[in-house]
């Protein structure tokens, strides 16, 4: 497998908050080639080229994001993702084959932030790495760095009321902090928020959160469960309505722009 890295160049003029990455991939050259580009572009990059050899790392050290090759020999991507539990704090973007659409669902539905296809383009991967850092930081870093990298405003909470900041993709509490919710995640939010009201039904909810269509219509239900999960400490479990044999709705206590 291969990857185009360009001539090394000011991808993005902005400054962007700095952050641990660990890339793993059997592939040696592609995950040299990964790290490094990331390395240029601000990162401090560690790699892996195993399942066993990412467990020893992660035993003694912690990094914001780990970017997984989903087909390993011996033991794939999927299976460290499941393994991982809450006890990793680190978003996770999978690497996968065109040719393995399922493998990125299943990927969504155990935890992954994001995935991307390979081969890949290293601009798309760094975008994608630096998305997922923007939702893990704090408000005041994001305003500092985040906002004016974004070519507009920064995002900000507005009191008693959720924010959904659909251009940044950033979800903040009506206290100010920020949500941690993956990519599809916040798409599902966004996609409720936009029916002003209505009830989606299961089948317009699997568009909003796997346009590919690969995912069955109760898997929906757990994908709710585990949203509200993530709001529940914030006192925000209840933006998302269930309507008994209709679908999901949301309520009115979410500003979506």
């Amino acid at each position: 497998m291969t990857i185009a890295i360009a001539p090394m160049i000011s991808d993005d003029p902005a400054p962007m908050t700095s952050g641990r990455i660990l890339v793993v991939d059997d592939d040696d050259g592609l995950r040299t080639l990964i790290a490094g580009y990331l390395g240029d572009n601000g990162f401090d990059t560690r790699e892996a080229r195993s399942v066993a050899e990412l467990r020893d790392i992660l035993a003694a050290e912690s990094f914001d994001v780990i970017i997984l090759d989903v087909l390993m020999p011996e033991e794939d991507g999927l299976s460290a993702l499941r393994g991982m539990g809450r006890h990793v704090d680190a978003s996770i973007i999978l690497l996968s084959t065109l040719a393995h659409d399922v493998d990125r669902i299943v990927g969504l539905e155990l935890g992954a932030d994001d995935y991307i296809a390979k081969p890949c383009n290293p601009r798309e991967l760094l975008a994608r790495v630096r998305a997922v850092l923007r939702r893990r930081q704090p408000r005041g870093a994001l305003e500092q760095a985040g906002g004016e990298a974004q070519g507009g405003p920064p995002s900000h909470g507005i009191s008693g009321k959720w924010v959904l900041d659909t251009g940044n993709w950033i979800l903040t509490a009506p206290d100010g902090r920020n949500v941690d919710l993956s990519t599809s995640e916040l798409r599902l939010l966004a996609g409720m928020a936009s029916a002003k009201g209505r009830v989606l039904t299961r089948d317009q909810l699997m568009g909003l959160y796997a346009p590919s269509g690969e995912i069955f219509d109760r898997a929906i239900d757990v994908h709710i469960s585990r949203l509200r999960k993530k709001l529940r400490p914030m006192g925000g479990d209840f933006l998302i309505r269930t309507i008994r044999g209709e679908g999901y709705g949301i309520g009115t206590g979410l500003i979506c722009r």
